[in-house]
């Protein structure tokens, strides 16, 4: 399963929409998407699961690159 994960890169600042950043994670849970992110520090906002067409919507974008971690 793929994951968009939103998040800001200060865990210390209140969170503002745009510094807000995303990735995209190949996971088998949200649970284990966050056991993955956790040595990073990032203040995580939101971990979306994508599906079907919303899947292939984000795959035609030219930013989407799924992380390695």
């Amino acid at each position: 399963m793929i994951y968009k994960v939103y998040y800001q890169e200060n865990v210390t600042q209140v969170p503002i929409r745009e510094n807000t950043k995303h990735l995209y994670i190949e996971s088998d849970s949200e649970r284990t998407v966050r056991e993955k992110l956790k040595d990073r520090k990032y203040n995580i906002e939101l971990i979306q699961l994508l599906e079907g067409e919303h899947l292939e919507y984000e795959q035609a974008s030219p930013h989407f690159e799924l992380e390695q971690v």
